[in-house]
């Protein structure tokens, strides 16, 4: 199984490592593909290059097996759309191989207002990250396709592509990109809120000052 985790990583912190980590090791997946968006869709545009964004990636994720950069979203123009991203994951790895996308509880809320959300499902599992013993709040629509498609346990997803859904709890972590770069703004150090490899190559190109 692979997992799969967006988001604009502007920067990469351990609020997006820890549960990365946690999932791929208490799902027993075989990697963890963290991969940058291009252009951000329900969320402002990240103020890091690419380049940048995927080097601080790198740097974060270094010596620790099983968590991988793919950066197939920065090489694809316009929109960065999870299902696009899925078909094209599933042109490379076919039709059988499980997929993980790794979602947390907020962005789990707002699903349905996905770009072809139920195509998304079809094509991977979600594993929705959370507190342990929290629930998200669901409106109606997205609670009867959780009742519909929920699994208790991580050996319902190990025999299918996907199409299950997932309540997974991790580490929750009080951190935030535009937190870390109001610090970084404010001339005040984010240091431990994010590798030290990070903060060097921020320190280093002065991104976010």
């Amino acid at each position: 199984m692979i997992g799969i985790l967006g988001g604009t990583f502007d920067p990469v912190h351990f609020g997006h490592l820890r549960p990365a980590l946690d999932c791929l090791q208490t799902l027993g997946l075989d990697e963890v593909r963290l991969i940058p968006l291009n252009v951000a869709v329900h969320r402002p545009q990240p103020l890091a290059t690419p380049a940048m964004r995927l080097r601080m990636l790198a740097a974060a994720v270094a010596g620790q097996p099983g968590l991988n950069v793919d950066s197939r979203e920065l090489q694809r123009p316009g929109s960065s759309y999870s299902y696009d991203t899925l078909v094209s994951l599933r042109a490379e790895l076919g039709a059988t191989v499980p997929l993980c996308l790794l979602v947390g509880n907020d962005a789990f809320a707002e699903f349905l207002a996905w770009h072809r959300p139920l195509d998304i499902l079809a094509l991977a599992h979600l594993i929705v990250m959370r507190r342990a013993g929290h629930e998200p709040v669901m409106e109606p629509l997205l609670t009867a396709l959780t009742l519909a498609y929920r699994c208790p346990d991580v050996r319902s997803l190990a025999g299918l592509a996907g199409g299950r859904i997932l309540f997974q709890d991790v580490t929750q972590m009080t951190v935030s990109s535009t937190r870390i770069r109001q610090l970084i703004a404010q001339g005040r150090s984010p240091r431990y809120l994010l590798p030290d490899a990070v903060l060097e190559l921020i320190e280093h190109a002065g991104v976010y000052r």
